[in-house]
């Protein structure tokens, strides 16, 4: 899928270890649900697997019957815990104004609890023009195709996923849990260490759109 007349550019960007390093934050967080609910919770482990949904990680640590009343608790703490010390990722903001400087749209589909991923952006200082949450790999995808988006860059196997989902680009950032060879043999199309290397890719990439459209 490419951007067309028709169909202006449109990136989508996952948010955890994309475009944000939420584990400090995170780890904050599932350290005061830990303390509040006396459950031992291993908030280091939890950080090196970020990526699946919240509903998933609590079911390591609370029985099932508990699960959704933890989750709004933690959703709740989030507030409290999470945003002070989450910082953008490297070339995040760069990565977010170079889709600008081409005329494209920014779209966010993530995990995340929407209203939380909402004010992560507002307080890293990120815009984006569409935000959804609480979707997972080719849930993500559903979302990207209803938002026209032809890249997704994510730091996920189920990122993507989503990507594959939705007939997008699937440009994958080994800024978390998986490096450059694993992300490769699970599909992504193109890999970069991080998002410095964002603009001069998609600057490439939507050149040779334009000379494929202009020998069509």
């Amino acid at each position: 899928m490419s951007a067309t007349p028709e169909a202006p550019l449109t990136v989508g960007f996952d948010l955890d270890m994309t475009l944000l390093d939420t584990r400090p934050g995170i780890r904050a967080t599932y350290l005061a649900l830990s303390a509040e609910t006396g459950t031992v919770i291993d908030a280091d482990l939890v950080v090196t697997r970020l990526g699946p949904p919240l509903l998933d990680e609590l079911r390591n640590w609370f029985p099932e019957e508990r699960v959704d009343a933890v989750a709004h608790r933690y959703r709740t703490l989030y507030v409290d815990h999470a945003f002070a010390p989450t910082v953008p990722l490297p070339g995040a903001h760069a990565a977010v104004e170079a889709v600008r400087a081409h005329g494209g749209r920014v779209a966010v589909i993530t995990g995340k609890y929407e209203p939380n991923a909402r004010l992560h952006l507002e307080h890293a200082g990120l815009h984006a023009d569409a935000v959804v949450g609480d979707l997972w790999a080719e849930t993500k995808g559903v979302a990207l195709r209803e938002h026209g988006a032809t890249v997704y860059v994510g730091d996920h196997l189920g990122d993507i996923r989503g990507a594959r989902h939705a007939g997008a680009v699937a440009v994958a950032v080994a800024t978390g849990p998986y490096g450059a060879d694993e992300l490769r043999a699970a599909g992504a199309d193109v890999v970069l260490p991080d998002l410095t290397a964002f603009p001069a890719w998609l600057a490439g990439h939507l050149a040779r759109a334009r000379g494929l459209g202009e020998r069509a």
